[in-house]
């Protein structure tokens, strides 16, 4: 059996980047730190930073379900940003490094799933 490849557009497949700002002063507080943290590895999210992660989603759809998602798993006490954006968007992030400019990610023109 073969299936067509579908093929996503730059422009249709959106990135979520979830920031977070949580507290660590008690033992409870770190607990709930680290369980969503490690909520959002379990969704799927990469770690950019320590307390920023990212991951692509097709279509604001799927990022409408990410959000609800993590708002059901939301700690009681912390900030918690949600940004998004296209993958063209993300392939134009200047990113800085040990006081550098690090290249520019090169994303792929066209993607296809099989």
């Amino acid at each position: 059996m073969t299936t067509a490849p579908v093929y996503l557009s730059g422009y249709r497949i959106m990135w979520i980047l979830v920031m977070f700002d949580l507290p660590t002063d008690t033992k409870p507080q770190r607990k709930a730190a680290t369980d969503f943290r490690n909520f959002l590895l379990d969704e799927g999210f990469e770690r950019s930073q320590f307390s920023v992660y990212a991951r692509f989603v097709n279509g604001k759809e799927a990022f409408q379900t990410r959000v609800n998602r993590i708002e059901r798993h939301l700690p009681d006490k912390g900030d918690i940003q949600i940004l998004n954006f296209t993958d063209r968007q993300y392939r134009d992030i200047v990113h800085f490094s040990d006081q550098g400019r690090r290249a520019a990610r090169k994303n792929p023109e066209q993607l296809a799933l099989f």
